[in-house]
């Protein structure tokens, strides 16, 4: 589900304070550790969404990749415009402000989209067409430092989304290594580079409409600025006030279906800042293989899971470069039209209501 900007609920004044958590307490002993995953649960289960702490990235780590991005915004527009990702059959590069769509609305940010540097795949006669979704980046000749922070910065999250994967899976019973094997040997992690660039003309107030990531983990570094709006369980949208040192994670769609929705996966939107004011924020996604097929949870509170949010707009698969190239069409409707016009979003096949197909 989507919401257009002329239809958004309304939002909260104020903000309710997300959970905290901190994953180092697994270090501090078993009962720091049990506390944790009694935490850890709660957060998942009843918001999805938290703010991390505790997770080893030094603010000397974040403030260089905070001070590449604002670099790579400062380039000048045919620098950017270079790396067009109307370029990329792979939907990598630059894209800009208001030619990404959410819920068929544009949102008024730019940005860079980045994954891990790899050949180009084109699929082959009977292979699945999301392997165009590997390929190399694109990156900007006069800025050569942010291919070393960006790819460093997949590497940083990687390993603390890892951690926080397995302690989330321990925290409501699950065998932590569950879903190991969907991450061994070529996960597709993304990274993307964002700048909202203040008000749209039209006074829309879409930076990014409201919506669920569709992988596993989130987690979003954003600045002070502001914006984040998290929906909670009054149907309203809450800000998200930036925490100093603290990474806002979100659980995304395979979480939520993969627990038969035990775990939460939550709508949220950012509202762009007013006037000229620009926000800066970077989103790492911690996605498994593309062809990972996404197995069924097994742990002792799936008897409780009241099941996942249903959306015949928007059917979910078993294997997750499927989902991952149906939101990227519709997201990007001018790559797809210039290198995709051939392909149909998902073809007639059953969505995963349980995930063992």
């Amino acid at each position: 589900m989507s919401h257009t900007p002329s239809s958004y609920p309304a939002s909260h004044p104020g903000h309710r304070r997300l959970p905290v958590i901190d994953l180092s307490a697994a270090d501090r002993g078993p009962d720091e550790r049990a506390a944790l995953h009694e935490r850890l649960h709660a957060a998942a289960h009843e918001v999805g969404f938290f703010q991390l702490v505790g997770h080893g990235v030094t603010a000397a780590e974040t403030a260089a990749l905070d001070r590449a991005v604002r670099a790579f915004f400062a380039l000048p527009e045919a620098d950017r415009l270079a790396l067009d990702n109307v370029r990329s059959p792979h939907f990598r590069g630059y894209t800009r402000t208001g030619d990404e769509r959410t819920g068929g609305s544009r949102d008024w940010r730019d940005q860079l989209d980045i994954g891990l540097e790899r050949p180009a795949r084109v699929p082959g006669p009977g292979e699945e067409p999301y392997w165009w979704l590997q390929g190399p980046n694109q990156w900007p000749a006069a800025l050569p430092e942010l291919r070393t922070a960006a790819l460093g910065w997949i590497d940083r999250l990687s390993a603390v989304a890892d951690r926080l994967l397995r302690e989330l899976l321990a925290a409501i019973g699950a065998d932590p290594a569950f879903y190991d094997a969907a991450f061994r040997d070529g996960a597709h992690p993304h990274l993307k580079l964002v700048r909202y660039p203040g008000s749209a003309g039209d006074g829309s107030a879409q930076g990014v409409g409201a919506h669920k990531d569709y992988g596993f983990l989130t987690l979003l570094l954003q600045d002070t600025v502001g914006g984040l709006q998290v929906e909670r369980e009054d149907g309203r949208f809450h800000d998200v006030p930036p925490m100093p040192g603290a990474f806002v994670v979100n659980l995304g769609e395979l979480l939520e279906v993969a627990t038969d929705g035990y775990l939460k996966a939550t709508h949220h939107r950012v509202v762009s800042p007013p006037g000229a004011r620009e926000r800066f924020s970077v989103p790492y996604f911690h996605n498994p293989r593309l062809d990972a097929r996404i197995a069924p949870l097994v742990f002792p509170h799936g008897r409780l899971a009241p099941g996942a949010t249903a959306d015949p707009a928007n059917p979910l698969f078993a294997e997750y470069g499927r989902n991952e190239l149906k939101g990227k069409l519709r997201a990007h409707p001018l790559v797809a039209a210039r290198h995709h016009a051939d392909l149909v979003l998902p073809r007639a096949q059953a969505p995963v209501a349980a995930m063992s197909s």
